[in-house]
């Protein structure tokens, strides 16, 4: 079953408050997610845009085409499906803006926790709406393209981001204004004698890879595994090394094969899906390390207190511990 915001979404074109595109219309959809169902008659072609590699492998193996990245503008339609980040919507919206035709029609959709409601409230200040349906704990609405000055208003209000004095970000990553406080702890307890090939799994835009080529020197390589496309990309502008060049591989670390062995990896794991926190996703990750580490590799990892990691730790390892601790984290190595 499609997700309710998805849902949302294609109501107005069910409803027909909004008309079907042409056959022969393009269509960009910006943030699009699996499970979603076309209204009958909706039968233009879709250019999907989704940067969270699950979801994009998903997309393509439904046989969608799907880039990791907005390309290419003249589109007659462009769909947003909006989500708990607002600078992240907000430039999607500005992206729709740029890529349709003049009066081309752009319709959002998100859900009211998400806090949609607000969102339709800043456009229509900047681009005035056409109209508006709430549907399935959510709320669609509607504008036509006249111009780029709402985009350009939307885009001076989100700008890239510098945190810590030199990492570039942006709005929609995982702690995109600040350096995330599990990862600091982890970095404070980072040995300075790591040597080899070295991994950063969910890497996110490159603090703790960054940390690993100022603490050892020694390292003959460093990749950096992510699953979001826009964090990698930032990534690739902060993680510089000497004597390696990194590598950076966008990834789903659940469903696809590491080729490389390693010495040493590090890493943070998520643990939410949505608003829902999932112990299993950190768990997969920790199973993955394990494969991808040579015998004798270790693995130094972070996680939330209360997350109980120690019993995969100790099925997927040859040993571990727990070698720091504060308020809301808890610090792990392990031995393959």
């Amino acid at each position: 079953m499609a997700a309710e915001p998805l849902k949302t979404l294609f109501y107005p074109f069910e409803a027909e408050a909004l008309p079907l595109p042409r056959k022969d219309a393009r269509v960009l959809f910006l943030g699009a997610e699996p499970g979603f169902r076309l209204p009958a008659g909706f039968e233009a072609a879709l250019h999907l845009v989704q940067g969270f590699r699950p979801h994009f492998r998903t997309l393509q193996a439904s046989g969608y085409a799907v880039a990791p990245r907005a390309e290419g503008t003249g589109f007659e339609l462009a769909l947003v499906l909006a989500g708990r980040h607002r600078g992240q919507n907000e430039l999607r919206i500005a992206d729709a803006i740029e890529r349709t035709v003049p009066g081309g029609l752009i319709a959002v959709a998100g859900g009211k926790e998400d806090g949609i409601d607000s969102l339709r409230k800043r456009i229509n200040a900047l681009a005035s709406l056409e109209g508006h349906l709430p549907k399935h704990h959510g709320v669609a609405f509607w504008f036509r393209r006249t111009g780029t000055e709402a985009a350009a208003t939307l885009r001076a209000g989100n700008p890239d981001l510098v945190v810590d004095g030199g990492f570039k970000t942006a709005p929609g990553m995982f702690s995109f204004d600040r350096v995330d406080a599990g990862s600091k702890l982890l970095a404070a307890h980072l040995p300075g004698d790591l040597k080899g090939n070295v991994a950063d799994f969910c890497a996110g835009w490159g603090y703790l890879a960054a940390e690993v080529t100022e603490r050892s020197p020694g390292i003959s390589g460093l990749d950096l595994y992510e699953a979001d496309f826009e964090a990698l990309e930032a990534a690739r502008l902060n993680v510089h090394a000497a004597a390696v060049e990194p590598r950076f591989f966008w990834t789903d670390l659940l469903t696809e094969t590491v080729e490389r062995r390693y010495d040493a990896i590090v890493m943070n794991p998520p643990f939410h899906s949505g608003r829902a926190a999932e112990s299993g996703i950190g768990a997969g990750m920790i199973r993955a390390a394990s494969k991808a580490l040579r015998p004798g590799g270790r693995l130094f990892m972070v996680a939330n207190r209360q997350l109980p990691y120690e019993q995969v730790l100790s099925a997927a390892f040859a040993s571990h511990a727990e070698i720091a601790r504060d308020g809301m984290f808890k610090v792990f190595s392990a031995r393959r």
